[in-house]
């Protein structure tokens, strides 16, 4: 049993994280900046006030965890946060001994679907994501600098609410595809390659991605 820090847990890709690693038995504490959106009660799971942007409350959260995960995302508001939020879980989580190990949920813009050429890049990209997905790259770099135990985890291009199958296939920087050319994982798979990624891990300071 792994001691988990959560950040994110209400999300669309948080709540599915929050699931599969109650299925496999792991204690989690949900950060939040809210305790009263947290309707669930179960013995494994512990409710903490936190602000993913601010050091030393990141610190104060997650000490004592194994593990933290960070699904935060800004919604509606200034994306410029996904790069502040990094800086501050580097920070937070570095300031603390032992450091726990961080893991992100990341875009898949950053993704290349040719060498070189970044999915971000690409012409038919749409305008109205490049601002969240360029701040998701910005905050990829900042983690590559991190002297913590980081993995970023890039999802496929298309992501959803979906099927729990438990199966995926991973890669590194480049785009994975499958046999008609697409690139997507339900949310549910996408927890479960995090959760086996936390359980036996094999990016330790690197990106990878997971899709079907």
């Amino acid at each position: 049993m792994k001691k988990i820090a959560l950040f994110g847990s209400t999300g669309m890709i948080g709540q599915r994280i929050l699931n599969e690693a109650f299925s496999r038995g792991h204690h989690v504490t949900a950060i939040v900046r809210d305790p009263a959106k947290i309707k669930e009660k179960r013995p494994n799971l512990e409710v903490k006030v936190g602000d993913v942007l601010k050091p030393e409350a990141v610190a104060l959260a997650v000490r004592g965890s194994d593990v933290v995960i960070s699904a935060y995302g800004p919604g509606n508001g200034d994306a410029h946060q996904v790069v502040t939020a990094a800086d501050a879980l580097i920070e937070g989580i570095g300031s603390l001994e032992p450091a726990p190990r961080l893991l992100v949920v990341g875009g898949a813009a950053s993704l290349e679907v040719a060498p070189g050429v970044l999915l971000l890049d690409t012409p038919e990209f749409p305008a109205a994501w490049k601002g969240i997905a360029s701040a998701h790259r910005d905050a990829l770099n900042v983690y590559r600098k991190a002297p913590i135990d980081w993995t970023y985890f890039s999802p496929a291009i298309f992501i959803q609410p979906g099927t729990r199958t438990g199966k995926y296939r991973t890669g590194t920087d480049q785009v994975v595809k499958d046999a008609k050319g697409e690139s997507r994982i339900s949310a549910e798979d996408y927890a479960v390659a995090l959760l086996d990624e936390i359980e036996k891990p094999r990016f330790s300071r690197q990106r990878f991605t997971a899709a079907y």
